[in-house]
């Protein structure tokens, strides 16, 4: 064979001279990383593996999540939670484990997760299955399927209702509360719930309840939990919920920290309703507050859903600003992964315990009528002509 010489250039030590004007785009990590061996923790399969494409942002996401929203205490950081994640064991398995670092302060979640969240508190099981199935068979027989996960009908769903109509009985539930108040009352219950089946951090409601991280339920209405409410409410129950008392709230702990002078940072686990909930805390204290504020500083997503079809779920960080909900100047900071939450969730809470160090906890719950009090100060301050009615 004959020898075909290479250029200079090529054969000299990297990193290469470019010429004028290129160095800004070709100044990235070099694409090169080495075989793979097997060996590799999952943290550092991802930093020196995953360059590009979807696994670059998941890498990126992470990164963003342990760099700078866990880099101090001082960022308050808030997770929605989408899509049938609890029945999936993503509860226990990584949001359980993200609370109890202290690397989540507040989370906003649909009313489905909360609810079977509370199956495994009771110790009911749930079962991996197939999605390839006749559902009339398993109607027949009495089971529910979420996909490919199986859960008896009576067993766990009807005794899980029977279970929670009591609870929600209690006088301790006979007002008007807000959904973090009404969750940290189940929560109670649920870490009650656990030491009598001997679990330990199976249940989310029962792992904030004792960190004083407030669970909030953009859609108290759509959900199981919400069913059994409106069916209690025949039968004379005073529990009201009040989503505007939800509002106030996470407002406040968002103001806080802005009037403190500190960040905020939002990790989005899916979309739809509790992403916008989350988010809107912004256009809440620009447009109704009349407080100046440029929005939140570290933007974190895992989504499947597209941009163009106009949905929230897919709506990306850039057209967030436009609403005031992520502030422009931090744009670097915003990481969309397209990817399935059940893949990034579990990674991202992996990657983060293997890279800092526990946080303090900050029990935002504790200090919600002292938020509120700041928050109801700073409105009547910023809007002068408002009087209190009577």
């Amino acid at each position: 064979m004959k020898s075909i010489q290479l250029p200079k250039k090529f054969v000299s030590k990297y990193p290469h001279k470019f010429a004028k004007g290129k160095e800004k785009f070709l100044s990235g990590r070099r694409i090169l990383p080495p075989p793979i061996t097997g060996k590799e923790t999952l943290p550092d399969l991802m930093d020196r593996t995953f360059l590009a494409y979807n696994a670059a942002r998941l890498q990126e996401g992470c990164r963003l999540f342990v760099e700078k929203m866990l880099a101090n205490n001082d960022v308050t950081v808030g997770m929605s939670l989408a899509g049938a994640l609890t029945p999936a064991g993503l509860g226990s398995a990584a949001v359980v484990p993200l609370i109890k670092a202290g690397f989540v302060d507040w989370i906003v979640a649909t009313g489905a997760n909360l609810y079977h969240d509370m199956h495994h508190a009771m110790n009911l099981p749930l079962f991996k299955g197939s999605a390839f199935v006749r559902d009339p068979e398993l109607r027949r027989a009495g089971v529910v399927r979420i996909y490919d996960i199986y859960l008896e009908y009576n067993d766990v769903l009807m005794r899980t209702d029977d279970i929670l109509r009591k609870v929600l009985l209690q006088p301790e539930f006979q007002k008007e509360m807000g959904t973090a108040e009404l969750h940290y009352l189940l929560g109670k219950y649920c870490a009650e719930f656990e030491k009598q089946t001997g679990l330990k951090d199976v249940s989310v409601l029962a792992a904030a309840y004792r960190a004083g991280v407030p669970c909030f339920c953009s859609s108290p209405g759509d959900s199981t939990i919400g069913m059994n409410i409106a069916g209690i409410e025949l039968r004379g129950s005073r529990l009201r919920v009040n989503p505007s008392i939800d509002v106030n709230e996470t407002t406040a702990i968002v103001l806080d920290a802005k009037l403190r002078k500190k960040k905020t940072g939002v990790v989005l686990v899916g979309g739809g309703s509790p992403k916008n909930f989350t988010l809107q805390t912004e256009p809440q204290i620009q447009e109704v507050l009349r407080i100046r504020e440029n929005g939140h500083d570290y933007f974190l997503q895992f989504t499947d859903a597209r941009p163009d079809t106009g949905g929230l779920s897919g709506a990306t960080p850039s057209e967030a600003v436009s609403w005031g909900k992520v502030d422009p100047q931090q744009l670097p900071d915003a990481v969309v992964c397209y990817l399935d939450s059940t893949v990034g969730l579990p990674i991202l809470a992996h990657y983060a315990q293997a890279r800092r160090a526990k946080r303090k906890l900050k029990r935002l719950y504790d200090k919600r009528d002292a938020l509120l009090a700041r928050l109801t100060k700073e409105y009547f301050k910023h809007n002068p002509d408002a009087t209190m009615l009577d």
